[in-house]
């Protein structure tokens, strides 16, 4: 079974079994992608494969993120492989629940959509638990011939300590950087280009300068000609990590067809580490930031992801009346968007 929402613009399909939105059209272009076997009868059908990557497609929320090695539950958590209940929806919006708790905390979100603005809006409450939790949102951009990243000024940039997958590398295992520039196997490249002609699997951390306030990512696409922007608060989700994935998986069910994708996946989390890293110190919380969020009373993670003519380098994104573009060649723009979504 499959729910859709959808306003002047845009449209948005989700799926409660998962909790995935497979698939999301806003101005009439497909921003997310879903992976090829989605409807391959032998890959449904082989439980050693977690619904996670069974499902795979567009944006989930992860809790925790990526492995759990705490209490030993799927990769990315129940909000990324089991059912949410719907409570209640209208045309342009939904609310979602969990159906199971997440170390006694309940987990109800928030999806909406507006006439006229290029934007769908995403908020979750988190209720009550004990202990803590890794989170983070997992929207997976489709490129289809690469493109280039723009996104807010960070303290550190963390590559994972060891390969994603060997012999498929496109950043340098162990780094920790200031700036853009990274060194790849082959020599420096720099890490706001999406490598579309190498086929790679790679993942890094980018630790947010600011404390509070807006976060962004721009992803720039070339054949769309247009920008996929990621917002996030970051009191909320301190982190952004970057999954490059490009055919360089060649097991199943991936066998080198997962290709053109760029996860942009805001979170409050130790990177790659696992659960139990998260918990503990780690080179994520060196840095000044929590890896791991308290359960208790109530939290509210808020987020959007947005689709923008044109692929405009930008250099600044600001709230306003609506938001605030600045373009690095000096240019603005001010963009329809519901604001109190993120008050």
């Amino acid at each position: 079974m499959r729910i859709e929402i959808s306003a002047r613009r845009i449209w948005a399909e989700l799926e409660p079994s998962v909790g995935h939105m497979p698939r999301l059209v806003i101005g009439g272009a497909d921003v997310l992608h879903a992976a090829p076997w989605q409807q391959a009868p032998e890959v449904q059908a082989d439980r050693a494969i977690p619904p996670v990557d069974r499902r795979l497609g567009g944006t989930f929320l992860t809790a925790p993120f990526g492995m759990d090695d705490v209490t030993d539950g799927p990769p990315h958590g129940a909000p990324a492989n089991t059912r949410w209940i719907l409570k209640r929806q209208t045309a342009q919006s939904l609310h979602w629940r969990l159906a199971q708790s997440i170390s006694g905390a309940r987990i109800d979100g928030h999806i909406w959509v507006r006439d006229d603005e290029p934007a769908i809006y995403q908020r979750h409450v988190i209720s009550g638990g004990e202990g803590a939790t890794t989170l983070a949102h997992h929207p997976m951009i489709h490129m289809a011939e690469g493109g280039f990243v723009r996104c807010a000024p960070k303290r550190a940039i963390l590559t994972e300590p060891s390969p994603l997958e060997p012999g498929a590398q496109y950043w340098r295992s162990g780094q920790r950087i200031t700036g853009w520039m990274i060194d790849g196997p082959s020599g420096p490249v720099d890490l706001r280009e999406y490598p579309h002609d190498t086929p790679c699997e790679d993942f890094l951390t980018m630790v947010e300068q600011a404390q509070s306030g807006l976060g962004w990512t721009a992803v720039h696409r070339h054949a769309e000609d247009d920008t996929i922007l990621c917002l996030k608060r970051c009191e909320e989700l301190p982190v952004t990590m970057l999954w490059v994935s490009n055919g360089g998986r060649a097991y199943a069910p991936w066998n080198g067809r997962h290709r053109g994708v760029l996860g942009v996946e805001d979170g409050c989390t130790a990177g790659g580490a696992g659960f139990a890293a998260a918990l503990r110190d780690n080179r994520v919380s060196d840095e000044g930031v929590p890896s791991a969020l308290p359960l208790s009373g109530q939290r509210v993670i808020r987020h959007a992801i947005l689709r923008l003519n044109g692929a405009r380098p930008i250099a600044q994104v600001a709230l306003a009346r609506g938001l605030h573009i600045t373009y690095e060649d000096g240019g603005t723009h001010e963009v329809p968007f519901d604001v109190e979504a993120f008050a």
